[in-house]
């Protein structure tokens, strides 16, 4: 296949990466930064750099973008994709990136099929992708009003470059579950780390403070973005979490040991339920 890549950030990269490294098809690559493309060429990772013509080419496209950006960038280029060709992307909300895109399939003639690669690290751009970024990983789809040959051809592509877990969903559980699963973390660790505490935790800290503050080295510019797109039901987690945290806060200031026992009781018999 010819697979064009818009945006070679640590996602885009290491897809770009992925594909030329485990498969034969034939990747374009996009990048608002001229000298991203270029180190793309020269690594390998793209088998050239994109323009309207390779777009036109292109069987499968992958939107590497900022949700905003991704929607943006359509609405620029749909005249150039190629007509009944397959368009995804790899946001992290899907409820916005769906209605837009959707709609905008449908006026030009392309496919749209949602997709969230459940992959990423605290550092960011092209420098940071790799090839083996998503192996093992959760791959997302979303199919939108996408025909099951658009899914299916998302499937397989994910398992060629390593992906060890596909869930197909809609936008509204989709944007739920990460929500809980994937901003309401980010959030908290932000949270965290502005104790006046933080600056003076060496020597006093391990594994807890590392596993709660880990994700506070954050894009503040993509994730402001990703949750006032997700802003409901952020809110409800948010509020969720505050709730029991309010609880145990509560059982301290009470000095209720049983009550205090009985919270974080139920913490680690939830956790342990699930097997992890």
């Amino acid at each position: 296949m010819n697979i064009a890549i818009i945006g070679l950030g640590l996602i885009g990269g290491s897809l770009a990466k992925a594909f030329s490294e485990y498969t034969e098809h034939r990747v374009t690559g996009f990048d608002q930064n001229p000298a991203v493309v270029d180190s793309a060429l020269r690594t390998g990772a793209i088998h050239q750099a994109g323009d309207p013509t390779a777009l036109s080419q292109a069987d499968v496209v992958y939107l590497c973008l900022y949700p905003e950006a991704a929607v943006s960038f359509v609405k620029q280029n749909a005249s150039h994709f190629r007509p009944g060709g397959l368009v995804t992307d790899a946001c992290g909300v899907k409820t916005f990136v769906c209605e837009q895109l959707t709609a905008l399939s449908q006026l030009h003639g392309f496919v749209f099929a949602g997709s969230h690669p459940m992959a990423g690290k605290e550092r960011s751009g092209f420098e940071a992708s790799e090839a083996s970024l998503f192996n093992g990983a959760s791959y997302i789809i979303v199919p939108c009003e996408a025909p099951k040959l658009a899914v299916d051809t998302l499937k397989q592509l994910a398992l060629e470059i390593g992906f060890g877990c596909i869930r197909v969903t809609t936008a509204a559980e989709h944007d739920r579950m990460i929500a809980f699963t994937s901003q309401v973390p980010h959030a908290l660790a932000c949270a965290y780390v502005m104790s006046p505490q933080c600056p003076g935790h060496k020597g006093f800290s391990a594994g807890s403070y590392r596993d709660v503050s880990r994700v506070a080295r954050i894009n503040e510019a993509l994730w402001a973005e990703l949750f006032l797109e997700n802003r409901e039901p952020l809110v409800e987690e948010l509020t969720e979490l505050i709730r029991h945290l309010d609880g145990i806060k509560n059982t301290i200031e009470n000095n209720d040991r049983n009550a205090l026992q009985a919270l974080l009781r139920c913490g680690r018999q939830i956790k342990e339920a699930l097997g992890e």
